[in-house]
């Protein structure tokens, strides 16, 4: 008979029994909702690339996005990573807002970025992403890789099969964006996965920081 083989969701070093993995995955949840349901302000979860530099466009303009929510009202929830994860900490931080990290463990990931005022570390990715859906009133989606490209669809996923409330998807750079929006409608809606309404209802393209800010204030009620 041949061996079982079997994906496991934490660290390939793990010794943890299946019954013991199932205890700590109870644990990181229940100290992330401790810890978040303390939070006394609305929040935007902002997701984009760990490695942009601070001299790049999206580094500067989710900084300044950031900031701009913050003075509108929000709170701020990233990756608590580096990249865009800093710089839209450091935009919340510098206006004097709640700026939290989600931080996940990972082999080759830097630590938490220095501008996180409300920090959890998570071992699960699942239990991450459902961190940033429940305490996120909307989502900004900068450039970025294949984690963006995650928590983009999980996002999308969730609100257009009813599992949470349609809140708002913001793709931030129409030049970065356009080229899925596109393959969206002229291949996935043209074939009937997915319709075009769910797209032009859930997700809408800023090309500015005071655009996303403005289309935020209008739509998410505080």
């Amino acid at each position: 008979m041949p061996e079982l083989q079997q994906n496991i969701v934490d660290d390939l070093a793990s010794v943890t029994t299946e019954s013991w993995r199932t205890f700590r995955i109870m644990a990181e949840m229940v100290e992330a909702l401790d810890i978040l349901n303390a939070l006394k302000v609305n929040c935007i979860s902002i997701f984009g690339s760990a490695r942009s530099t601070p001299d790049t466009q999206e580094y500067q303009d989710a900084e300044k996005i950031s900031r701009l929510l913050v003075e509108a009202g929000f709170g701020i929830i990233t990756g608590g990573g580096p990249g865009v994860m800093e710089a839209a900490n450091k935009g919340a931080f510098d206006a004097g807002g709640e700026s939290i990290g989600l931080h996940i463990h990972l082999p080759h990931e830097q630590g938490c970025n220095p501008y996180v005022k409300t920090r959890c570390n998570f071992r699960y990715f699942f239990i991450r992403k459902f961190m940033f859906v429940k305490y996120a009133m909307a989502y900004v989606v900068m450039p970025g890789g294949m984690g963006t490209i995650d928590e983009l669809s999980e996002a999308f996923v969730l609100a257009q099969t009813g599992r949470t409330r349609a809140f708002p998807i913001v793709l931030y750079d129409s030049s970065f964006w356009s080229g899925m929006v596109e393959w969206l409608r002229k291949n996935m809606a043209a074939r009937g996965f997915i319709k075009e309404t769910e797209i032009d209802r859930l997700i809408t393209v800023c090309d500015t920081p005071e655009e996303v800010a403005s289309h935020l204030r209008k739509i998410v009620i505080l």
